[in-house]
């Protein structure tokens, strides 16, 4: 299966720079596979989809704020991007420009928390730093670090008001654990009120946790997609979420997950234990066509970049022919795409 087959062109006017002015605003490409039919609607209507006999599962993973920017002792600037926490103060992170670090750099980013260069590693460009401070990182970050973004949403830092914006909209309304360095973003549409809506029609809605890593954001290198190896990405699933989605399956209901991160995460579990099951562990599932899914029923997911593991996914879901049928139909009729773009459900 080659690359060049999940490529499409997308007018770069579509990339959403900003969210929708409320969540639930946002347009939704409905797509019925059993009728091979495309709707256009809005997300509030998502509502008119889902019955009880169909069960709603949440990636509740919390954005941290992990884009630093600092400066060397020589007054230049410097960007750390923290990727995970390798052990007591010590982080694998991406930085730029990356020529101008060496083992033993320190960058400043506030009077409060420095960054001191350890060494490369291997891996893509990524260095192992030591985070210089004291008290809470946890803390520090949100008073000194910046939403992560994806690089095609553009960003001028001096802009508070924006600053503001993605702090409060690139994460969900359920978010709860911190340790993402993106967004789940099918779950920025939702909103409380959405929820209580679905949950009062006697839909049943449980949380997985996958933090999400700077994988969501890589492009697929190898012109053989079957040669391609995810990152690694660790998750959560509690007795009670399994227990809702056995009883489910047992029932017959529907699994409808929210975003491919949630995908990944109960495909992932049911492969490595034959069912779901309370677990603490990591996924490196790579999903692409042909691929016989074994928990998810339906999906609610964003439009995804040319040549993306997310497109190949959806991909797999709904047939590599349908999805691009609807892909084509998204940009004729000027859908939003990407992380604060529109949003599909495959019905």
């Amino acid at each position: 299966m080659l690359l060049s087959e999940f490529d499409y062109i997308l007018p770069e006017e579509l990339i959403a720079q900003r969210p929708s002015d409320k969540r639930d605003n946002s347009r939704m490409m409905v797509l019925k596979r059993d009728e091979h039919k495309i709707l256009h609607k809005h997300f509030y209507d998502v509502i008119d989809f889902i019955d009880d006999d169909c069960v709603l599962i949440l990636n509740n993973t919390k954005v941290i704020p992990a884009r630093l920017y600092g400066f060397k002792e020589t007054g230049a600037k410097i960007e750390v991007f923290l990727l995970k926490e390798k052990s007591d103060k010590c982080w694998e992170v991406l930085a730029k420009p990356s020529k101008r670090l060496k083992s033993g750099t320190v960058i400043k980013v506030s009077d409060e928390l420095s960054v001191e260069v350890l060494e490369p590693l291997p891996d893509d460009g990524k260095w192992l730093v030591k985070m210089i401070y004291d008290g809470d990182i946890l803390e520090i970050l949100h008073r000194v670090g910046n939403i992560p973004l994806p690089p095609y949403i553009e960003r001028k830092m001096s802009n508070e008001e924006l600053r503001k914006l993605d702090f409060e909209r690139y994460q969900t309304v359920y978010a709860k654990d911190e340790g993402s360095v993106a967004a789940p973003t099918a779950g920025l549409h939702f909103t409380e009120d959405i929820l209580k809506k679905l949950q009062a029609k006697g839909v049943k809605v449980g949380y997985v946790t996958l933090n999400v890593g700077i994988g969501t954001f890589r492009p697929v290198k190898c012109d053989n997609v079957l040669e391609h190896k995810m990152d690694s990405e660790a998750f959560e699933i509690t007795q009670e979420t399994a227990d809702l989605i056995n009883e489910a399956k047992r029932q017959g209901k529907k699994i409808i997950a929210v975003g491919t991160t949630t995908v990944r995460t109960l495909e992932t579990a049911f492969q490595q234990f034959g069912e779901i099951k309370a677990c603490k562990s990591a996924s490196e599932l790579f999903i692409y066509p042909p691929y016989d899914f074994k928990v998810v029923d339906k999906l609610i997911t964003n439009f995804h970049l040319p040549k993306s593991t997310l497109l190949m996914l959806v991909s797999a879901l709904a047939s590599k022919g349908f999805i691009f049928e609807a892909y084509a139909e998204a940009i004729k009729e000027k859908y939003r795409f990407y992380s604060y773009g529109d949003c599909m459900f495959i019905d």
